[in-house]
């Protein structure tokens, strides 16, 4: 599974759970009401985003949810503090 679909993973997972739509979820994540729909689409990304937005939906998910299975969880930065 690519990173760009293991993103789109969390994103629907992450919808699902909230009840959110698209355009806020992008919002939130990205500061853009268009950048989800458009990755959806097959627009690209680059890295440096799709880390941070992995990040944001890590340290923002919803209670409850379950997080996808085959989708890497990253540290918190508390977390990855303790690591180094």
């Amino acid at each position: 599974m690519s990173a760009i679909d293991q993103l789109l993973e969390l994103t629907a997972e992450y919808r699902r759970a909230s009840g959110i739509d698209t355009k806020t979820l992008s919002w939130r994540v990205f500061g853009d009401s268009k950048k989800l729909g458009a990755i959806v689409d097959g627009a690209d990304i680059q890295t440096k985003r799709l880390e941070r937005a992995v990040q944001w939906l890590s340290s923002n998910w919803p209670e409850g949810a379950t997080w996808p299975k085959g989708v890497n969880r990253p540290l918190t930065p508390i977390e990855a503090g303790r690591a180094a």
